[in-house]
């Protein structure tokens, strides 16, 4: 009984209350994978712009796959996390290479691409061939702390795992997750967060004047100028010089710049 109060309290508000969003008019597993890599530790308005424009430019796995990284970054600036849009040039590599262009619908076998964790790689299963696979992300832990695990602290996800998968739409998974994703994203704001009570629950580091932000900074110079000489550049950053060769350095290893002794340049 009481999953059946708590799925038709879902479905009901999903019914009267439910988000028309763009990815959710598709079972393009491209279109899935964008949309799930963008919304991975940003909101939804703040993605809504950029998802249209970054389909718009980039159609399709084989596109993408041929893109410039400075097209793709000059799309992407403003989401943050640069490194999302090089995870997803890279997969698109993966896809087109390894797999012949076809999108592999194994769970497992995402996992193995980069920026892609269990939660990511079985949403976009769940929501590009409506397989029933249980997954956590921050308004469904939001949705069931709220209602399984009130007066509690420090709850894991191992905790409420079970109730996922118990309460989890067989027939119906990919609308059952939108239904309790909007769920979550009302709760925030009609109650104190529950994600709070999450043993997973960090704060999100401030971001002026942090290494992200610097890392931004410096690609979306690059990105507008192709190549700069390194004095130009550093003399951007003089106030922060610590902080500037930290983000360069971390930006060369991670596969975005190329870097001599007089000229930075995306790679």
């Amino acid at each position: 009984m009481a999953v059946k109060e708590f799925q038709k309290t879902i479905w009901d508000f999903y019914r009267k209350n439910g988000r028309k969003l763009p990815w959710r008019e598709t079972k393009d597993p491209y279109k899935i994978l964008v949309s799930e890599i963008m919304l991975q530790q940003t909101q939804v308005v703040r993605v809504l712009p950029k998802y249209e424009e970054f389909i718009k430019t980039f159609p399709d796995f084989f596109v993408l796959s041929q893109a410039s990284l400075s097209s793709i970054l000059r799309i992407w600036s403003g989401l943050g996390y640069n490194r999302r849009a090089l995870y997803l040039q890279k997969i698109a590599r993966l896809i087109e290479i390894e797999h012949k262009g076809k999108f592999p619908q194994d769970p497992k076998i995402l996992e193995q691409f980069p920026g892609i964790g269990t939660a990511t790689a079985r949403s976009i299963v769940v929501f590009s061939f409506n397989v029933p696979y249980a997954f956590i992300e921050t308004n469904i832990r939001r949705v069931f702390i709220h209602r399984f695990f009130e007066g509690q602290t420090d709850v894991g996800d191992k905790e409420l795992c079970p109730f996922i998968r118990q309460t989890l739409d067989q027939k119906n998974p990919r609308q059952w997750y939108y239904a309790l994703m909007d769920y979550g994203s009302y709760l925030a704001k009609q109650v104190e967060n529950p994600n709070q009570k999450s043993k997973h629950y960090t704060k999100q580091s401030k971001f002026k004047g942090s290494l992200r932000q610097t890392r931004g900074n410096i690609l979306k110079i690059i990105s507008k100028e192709k190549r700069v000489f390194y004095n130009k550049l550093f003399s951007e950053f003089q106030d922060k010089e610590d902080l500037f060769k930290k983000a360069l350095a971390q930006l060369e290893r991670e596969g975005f710049l190329q870097i001599t002794k007089r000229i930075i340049k995306l790679r």
